[in-house]
């Protein structure tokens, strides 16, 4: 296959970035998105010039660092992460846009990397779990009814990719903080600090500069987890729960 790339390139967040037009030739329909990044860069680095910097760990589709907007879509047009998106989507002789993440609170790092340290802020401001220190518990030592433990596994696969917020209109964060919220409400161990949870981790969240939420429903469309729209609606009911009890 031989592509046209339209890839951003920014030197740093204080730096105006602009499209930059390569083509690749020989790209075969089995690599994945960023093996053919790979193979741009190699040509590149061959030419003496600067590589473009794209965030990965894992390639496997569980670290959720692969974040890239694919011709306006956040991972591209299947709903995966970007390393488990191959090539076969696209056809010889197409023309690729990719971009970083946009929104203001994931500035720009380097060209496709952007720093969502955001997302970190806001778990640590969850807090903390009350468990009991010592010799692993019996694994039916705290009863869960099978509907939360359900809840709670489809909640903690989110990986915190940003795909969310990256495609919500609005830069909203709302469906990650939901998962993580959700996570660990919904079980007997998080309980304890189910208010504190709920109101700490949303106003952290607005802190960072997020947009709000209107249940447009990108953000569940775009997760490569499939994280359902719903999980808003429960962390808002857990939100208005909270204020009321703290009010008293």
């Amino acid at each position: 296959m031989r592509l046209t790339l339209r890839v951003w390139r920014q030197r740093n967040a204080d730096t105006p970035g602009a499209m930059s037009t390569y083509d690749v030739d020989g790209i075969s329909a089995d690599m994945s998105f960023l093996e053919m990044l790979d193979t741009l860069n190699e040509d590149l680095i061959l030419r003496g010039e600067d590589p473009v910097a794209f965030d990965h760990d894992c390639r496997e589709g569980i670290c959720g660092a692969c974040s890239l907007v694919i011709n306006g879509d956040a991972h591209g047009p299947e709903r995966t992460t970007t390393c488990q998106l191959h090539m076969r989507s696209f056809h010889d002789g197409d023309t690729i846009d990719v971009e970083p993440w946009r929104a203001s609170a994931f500035p720009v790092v380097k060209d496709l990397v952007v720093d969502r340290s955001a997302f970190d802020r806001v778990i640590q401001a969850g807090g903390y779990i009350s468990a009991p220190t010592g010799s692993a518990p019996e694994a039916h030592a705290t009863p869960v009814p099978k509907a939360d433990a359900d809840s709670a596994f489809e909640h903690a696969e989110c990986i915190g990719c940003g795909a969310c917020v990256a495609a919500c209109p609005n830069g909203s964060a709302m469906l990650f903080t939901s998962a993580k919220v959700n996570h660990l409400n919904v079980l007997p161990q998080g309980s304890p600090e189910r208010e504190t949870r709920v109101l700490d981790m949303v106003a952290q969240m607005d802190a960072e500069g997020f947009g709000g939420c209107t249940l447009t429903g990108e953000c569940a469309t775009a997760c490569p987890k499939g994280i359902p729209l719903p999980s808003i609606s429960a962390m808002n009911k857990e939100w208005l729960r909270a204020r009321r009890k703290v009010k008293g």
